[in-house]
């Protein structure tokens, strides 16, 4: 077997069955609270949602595409699959919108059918103009995730943002949804969703960010951590883009005193290795992918100073 600090070709099935090493290396400790492990299995840190202090698994599953399937295809088949693996790590997160097709159905009929709506912590978003159209969309996602309560309801890129957080404010107040944020993954709307941030007590927000988009960390992510809004990472793969200009490129030797043996681990841990951030929501349709991802979330998490080293030696 290849030892995790050689320089290895990138393919994530590959690397996932080199196995998941135990994290090296500088961890921030306030921020990566590490749950109690399995016997051979790293468990997913934890941080806090600032407005609550309860403890949220680092790493989620975005359901953007992947779960947008139809019952009886080989593509639905194998989503169980991919749930199972984030719970088997230690997640929760499972993000999901209206404007996903039916990934929202999806995800209930899933977690229906394997008895585990206990163990997610369920995000989704509303999505379109005026209060009675946000009132019918959200019951429209209770529905379809099968949950008489939300864990967490987003204004999806600021659409109508202040009649939706006007209702979502009587709902949070009646213990309909637990917690209310808003989201975007564009820098060019990043001067209104500071404002927004500015102007309003949020529990969340969601953006993108990586290791080749870093906009958000000059204003945003320390304007959340100020603001006590906990934050979740979106696109923390640069959409897709920066994996495959990646895919052939050998992984370093420095990799391994993160315990990283692929390079979806190493972008999320980078993510991970900022302060403001919460918790990271990579999609993925596949099992291996979602095991592999997860595993990015156990173990120690680098500083600033590691990447400053380190990180120009990937050539973004």
């Amino acid at each position: 077997m290849t030892d995790a600090g050689a320089l290895l070709p990138l393919t994530r099935a590959r690397l996932l069955r080199l196995g998941m090493a135990l994290c090296a290396g500088t961890v921030i400790p306030a921020l990566a609270q590490q749950q109690q492990q399995q016997p051979g299995r790293p468990r997913m840190n934890t941080r806090p949602i600032p407005s609550t202090k309860e403890a949220l698994p680092v790493v989620g599953c975005g359901t953007w595409l992947g779960f947008d399937q139809r019952p009886g295809t080989p593509e639905y088949q194998r989503l169980s699959g991919v749930l199972d693996a984030l719970f088997a790590a230690g997640g929760s997160v499972v993000d999901s919108s209206p404007m996903y097709g039916r990934s929202e159905e999806t995800t209930g009929e899933l977690l229906a059918a394997s008895n585990q709506h206990a163990k997610a912590f369920l995000a989704t978003k509303v999505w379109t103009s005026g209060r009675e159209a946000g009132i019918a969309q959200m019951e429209q996602s209770f529905a379809r995730l099968r949950t008489q309560r939300m864990d967490l309801m987003q204004v999806h890129n600021l659409v109508d943002w202040r009649t939706h957080l006007a209702t979502l404010r009587g709902w949070k107040d009646q213990g309909r949804v637990r917690y209310i944020g808003i989201t975007h993954y564009t820098a060019s709307a990043y001067g209104e969703v500071e404002s927004v941030l500015r102007a309003q007590k949020l529990d969340f927000l969601q953006i993108n960010y990586s290791i080749d988009a870093r906009d958000a960390e000059k204003r945003l992510l320390p304007l959340a951590a100020e603001r006590g809004v906990a934050v979740i990472i979106n696109m923390p793969f640069g959409g897709g883009g920066l994996l495959r200009r990646l895919r052939d490129k050998p992984l370093p030797d420095w990799v391994a005193e993160i315990g990283c043996t692929s390079w979806a681990q190493v972008l999320i841990k980078f993510v991970l290795s900022h302060p403001a951030v919460t918790c990271t929501i990579p999609g993925t349709s596949r099992a291996e992918h979602m095991a592999d991802n997860a595993a990015a979330g156990a173990g120690a998490i680098p500083d600033a100073a590691f990447w400053s080293r380190h990180a120009p030696s990937i050539g973004i």
